[in-house]
């Protein structure tokens, strides 16, 4: 890798951490680079000659079914992983928790798809659902709170 393909994947991690950016990319002169950072860790993806996408598609932040987000960061259940959430097993089904359940530790509260497999999420504080802070098929980061528990 030449010194100068070196010094650009170096500055797009420094704007990588910089900023909080969950990921970048680049592409110039048929070389492409993906950057993701995931909490204090940043994996690099180089790969050559590689098209850059054509279209950027611009999505809107998920809304939040409770506004109000919890005092402290233990009242939440978080992202073990970075994927996409869904809150029932198949879309005719019920979500697995709704506001207002109660769920205790090690029960499914959603599913998280990576990699085309399905992970089980479970509950790592017991209580009452005060809020679903994610949508139903939106992607989510490693940490991100997904409920709030009281």
């Amino acid at each position: 890798m030449e010194n100068e393909q070196k010094q650009s994947i170096r500055e797009l991690a420094e704007l990588l951490h910089e900023n909080n950016l969950g990921e970048i990319e680049y592409e110039a002169n048929g070389v492409y680079i993906r950057i993701a950072g995931v909490a204090q860790n940043t994996n690099m993806v180089v790969s050559g000659a590689a098209p850059a996408p054509a279209v950027i598609e611009e999505k809107a932040l998920p809304s939040v079914k409770d506004a109000s987000l919890p005092a402290k960061a233990d009242e939440t259940i978080n992202s073990p992983m970075v994927g996409v959430v869904y809150l029932s097993k198949d879309p005719s089904s019920p979500d697995f928790v709704k506001i207002g359940d109660k769920v205790s530790v090690g029960q499914t509260v959603c599913l998280i798809e990576a990699m085309k497999t399905y992970n089980p999420i479970k509950a790592t504080k017991a209580g009452k659902i005060t809020a679903v802070l994610v949508e139903s098929g939106s992607p989510v980061e490693y940490g991100q709170p997904l409920f709030s528990v009281a």
